[in-house]
């Protein structure tokens, strides 16, 4: 009887070698163009396309330059994912070391920062060029457990031959993505890797509850900082008439006086004390406070005039839409879903409704709520560019749309049914 990819995960489980072999075999004929004998991961089998089309050597190791010491100790320092380094070793290590597997966490650009667990494993990974501050995005090393669920943005267990690369087929990984609560921005992936024997297809479950927890615990960090920030600016606001908020360093509100709640403003890339045109508060001052910046709104209009809107989907896992204009320019990092639905906006110049958006996105028509829960933030930094009754670009904007060369490689991460008919037609044609 023929195995489903699902049987190869369980079988897996009892019998490590002759899944391998399975694997092995569904490798070979899927990049000979030969039939298979199990279908891979749909997954699995969107990251080998991914791979072929980058050109990445399915027959040869290649690896990247190593960071030096230095900069791999410059870019813990300034990680995020440094304060929480106690729950994701809380959580893997002391299952990890006694079942021979390391941890390894990697920065958002897929450049390994830490590695800890059982030292023959890690002598193991040198071997593999599994090494602190080597290079493992998918595009430079093929499928594995740290590049791979970096651009899919979920938990991804790479097993055996699922690797792209044959000679890493020996080595079994289960990453997750971490990221930052506050935007959905990627801040790096957790990976627990080991030897073909040791592993087991529940790890990847459990690796990705030990991220989620990572993440509850920089939400709970950042909502403490804006309570401290609150304290600062309570006798700060008290004293000032008008339009004035207090925002931390990154534009998370902690206090507002004579308008409207916003719950982030979109700062400049570099913030400094003077006059600044921010998104949806038109010109502001800004002043420095301990921990944050104070911001004064003047009393003018927003944005008038001609807008140019270019939203660049062109990098596999950063996404961004920058706005120039008679005010000045701004450019803002994008999460998942914001990407997903500006794009989907870009096509539709006419507008989406909210049913039309849940379709979209969810193939379901009742998830409206979703949708304008999260249109809503998006209308916080594009405030006057943006419209509603229906969802649409406002008409004073020009919209750009920076596409990657190949269409399959738009928002890899995405499961929009529109999204995928729009990769398809754009393929066929």
């Amino acid at each position: 009887m023929a195995l489903s990819p699902m049987d190869v995960t369980r079988l897996a489980a009892v019998d490590a070698p002759r899944a391998a072999r399975v694997l092995d075999e569904v490798r070979s004929a899927k990049l000979s163009g030969q039939p298979v004998p199990v279908p891979p991961r749909p997954v699995i089998e969107q990251s080998w396309e991914r791979m072929l089309r980058s050109g990445v050597d399915p027959e040869h190791d290649f690896r990247s330059g190593l960071l030096p010491r230095e900069e791999v100790q410059r870019r813990r320092e300034r990680s995020v994912l440094r304060h929480v380094l106690p729950v994701l070793r809380e959580g893997l290590l002391p299952v990890a070391d006694v079942a021979h597997h390391i941890m390894v966490v990697a920065d958002e650009e897929g450049r390994v920062l830490w590695r800890e667990g059982s030292a023959p494993v890690l002598r193991k990974a040198d071997g593999l060029g599994f090494e602190l501050g080597a290079d493992w995005r998918e595009d430079v090393v093929g499928t594995n457990g740290v590049g791979t669920p970096a651009v899919a943005r979920r938990p991804v267990q790479v097993f055996a031959s699922e690797h792209f690369v044959r000679s890493h087929a020996s080595w079994t990984c289960a990453g997750a993505p971490i990221t930052d609560p506050r935007d959905g921005r990627l801040l790096g992936v957790v990976d627990v890797s080991g030897p073909l024997e040791t592993m087991h297809p529940a790890t990847v479950s459990w690796v990705g509850s030990v991220a989620k927890l990572a993440e509850a615990r920089l939400r709970e960090m950042h909502l403490q900082s804006l309570e401290r920030l609150r304290a600062v600016a309570a006798p700060v606001l008290a004293r000032i008439e008008g339009r004035a908020l207090v925002v931390d360093r990154h534009g998370w509100t902690a206090a507002v006086t004579g308008m409207p709640y916003t719950e982030r403003v979109s700062l400049p890339k570099s913030p400094s004390a003077g006059t600044h045109w921010l998104p949806a508060l038109g010109h502001c001052s800004l002043e420095p406070l301990a921990g944050g910046w104070l911001v004064r709104a003047a009393d003018e209009p927003g944005p008038e005039g001609q807008a140019r809107i270019v939203l660049d989907l062109r990098a596999p896992r950063r996404w961004t839409v920058e706005v120039s204009g008679g005010a000045g320019s701004w450019k803002r990092e994008l999460s998942p879903r914001h990407a997903e639905l500006l794009y989907l906006l870009a096509v539709h110049r006419t507008g989406r409704s909210a049913a039309g958006l849940a379709e979209d996105v969810f193939g379901d028509r009742a998830r409206t709520v979703t949708v304008r829960a999260e249109m809503s933030r998006v209308r916080r930094y594009l405030g006057g560019f943006l419209q509603h009754r229906p969802y649409r670009f406002a008409d004073h904007a020009d919209v750009d749309v920076l596409l990657p060369d190949d269409p399959r490689d738009l928002l890899p991460h995405s499961t929009s049914p529109a999204l995928g008919r729009g990769r398809k037609t754009t393929t066929a044609s």
